[in-house]
């Protein structure tokens, strides 16, 4: 699955548009390095989120492809920083 789509489908980022932006602008990487939005995101891997002050970093659980709100935490795992 695109990380674009894995973002949007999991609620980590509300839409597919601004994570693609996100992207763009290298606020997100997987496993360290900066990421575009065209990655294939596979289990295991560990996505960043630069908000601000603050980095959401979680684990990849999980890759449905449509995912309802109850379902779509159970998507991934955060980490702790």
């Amino acid at each position: 699955m695109r990380l674009d789509k894995y973002l949007k489908v999991s609620r980590i980022i509300k839409r597919r548009t601004i994570a693609k932006e996100a992207c763009d602008k290298g606020i997100i990487s997987v496993n360290g390095k900066i990421a575009r939005a065209s990655l294939e995101i596979k289990i295991g891997d560990i996505i960043a989120v630069g908000t601000g002050d603050r980095v959401f970093t979680a684990e990849v659980l999980s890759l449905d492809e449509n995912a309802k709100k109850a379902e779509a935490l159970s998507m991934y795992r955060e980490i702790a920083p």
